[in-house]
């Protein structure tokens, strides 16, 4: 089955709001099995959006719209739709009633323009009841085609189509595909890539595809079975091989980020931590905070981003700033053992580094960072250069200080 998806809304086109709602439905129609060759943005224009619509039947079985199901006189996508199917739209007491409800229940008044979003097709057409507004959605299908129609804001749309849309879509494909995700740190997406080349050209079901984000890259194995149980089968030979050709650097699986992996290590080991940043200015700490519980390791997080800041409150010797600057090796050593020792912790973290645009010099340009880790009375510093603009440069370097992290802890277990 093919697919298209049809943004509706003016404000979509201007840039007032972001197109959430087509990454989401990307990623749930592949795991379907539905291709998707195109997506497209229409404003809220009768002839424009009817144009849209009907091309796009020209060339897909299966058309997902977001938007354009409220009660103004610019929302036209049902209105449309049913002069696609040639259906008669009428009014759905049941939609109504609720809609009604939901404007009783919020304490707002119920103009008569939002009996509009309670018309329904007559014959063709299943009604999809909205659990979290006003709009209901609708899919209708005739002669082989289907229309799926969802509310835009993304809070609604999101469930409608898991627990409406997707089951429907799901009986029509004979097959299912699964998706089984490794996450790799410190390797670029080329250099993985190359790594595991001759695997990913062995692979027809599962197929195997990399993905690069900051810092990360991603392996997505992706399998075509009669039935979830079968398709994991098939990713687990293909995935055990990824891992043991990339070893550590698989630091975890499916939808998780690396701070969720090293909070989640530091309680276990229950090992307490003190980050000293300069060039991250509080990413590495703000990165920690967002794992619930971490307060019981994590002991505090300083941005010591003045030279008199590392001396006064990290320790940092006036001799070694005055000697190799403040980026440099010694500094990030002696930032995270004096980070550890004047917060009490087993465990001291800093980065340090030129972040940009200025400030860059051909010893020492922009981009180049030192992360220093200090356990259990042993320091390291590694260095880094990084390329792109200023804040690509602090969240690389956050993502790598945790990364460094895990790999101590590890180390450690």
């Amino acid at each position: 089955m093919k697919a298209e998806i049809i943004a509706v809304g003016t404000e979509i086109l201007l840039g007032d709001i972001l197109n959430t709602n087509a990454q989401y439905l990307s990623k749930e129609l592949a795991q379907l099995g539905i291709e998707v060759y195109f997506q497209t943005v229409v404003g809220d224009n009768p002839k424009r959006l009817k144009d849209t619509i009907f091309q796009a039947f020209s060339r897909a079985d299966l058309i997902i719209t977001t938007g354009g199901l409220g009660p103004t006189e610019d929302d036209l996508t049902k209105e449309t739709a049913a002069e696609y199917f040639g259906e008669e739209l009428v009014l759905d007491e049941r939609a109504l009633g609720r809609i009604e409800k939901y404007f009783k229940r919020t304490g707002r008044t119920m103009t008569e323009n939002n009996r509009k979003q309670a018309m329904v097709p007559k014959e063709h057409g299943i009604v999809l009841y909205n659990d979290n507004g006003t709009a209901p959605g609708i899919i209708m299908e005739k002669n082989g085609k289907i229309i799926a129609m969802l509310p835009g804001p993304p809070k609604e749309t999101m469930p409608m189509f898991e627990n409406q849309v997707k089951p429907y879509l799901q009986k029509k494909q004979e097959y299912t595909f699964v998706s089984e995700i490794l996450r790799v740190a410190s390797v670029g997406e080329s250099a993985m890539e190359t790594l595991v080349k001759d695997i990913i050209d062995a692979q027809t079901n599962p197929t195997i595809a990399p993905y690069a984000k900051y810092g990360e890259s991603i392996l997505r194995i992706t399998a075509k079975a009669k039935s979830e149980e079968e398709a994991h089968e098939l990713i687990a030979p293909v995935k055990a091989a990824l891992k043991e050709r990339l070893g550590n650097a698989v630091y975890a699986e499916g939808e998780t980020n690396m701070q969720t992996v090293v909070a989640q290590m530091l309680l276990e080991g229950k090992k307490t931590i003190a980050v000293a940043e300069s060039c991250t200015g509080g990413l590495v700490t703000s990165a920690l905070v967002e794992y619930p519980g971490i307060s019981e390791v994590l002991l505090e997080g300083c941005v010591t981003y003045t030279n008199e800041a590392k001396m006064r409150r990290l320790g940092v010797k006036a001799e070694t700033l005055d000697k190799y600057t403040a980026v440099s090796r010694e500094v990030a050593a002696e930032m995270a053992e004096g980070v550890a020792k004047t917060s009490g912790a087993s465990i001291g973290v800093s980065t340090t580094g030129i972040a940009g645009p200025g400030g860059g010099t051909e010893e020492k340009p922009v981009g180049l960072v030192y992360i220093g880790i200090h356990v259990n009375g042993k320091t390291t510093v590694t260095e880094y250069r990084y390329t792109g603009k200023r804040n690509q440069i602090r969240e690389r370097a956050a993502f790598y200080a945790l990364d460094l992290l895990r790999k101590a802890l590890r180390d450690e277990a």
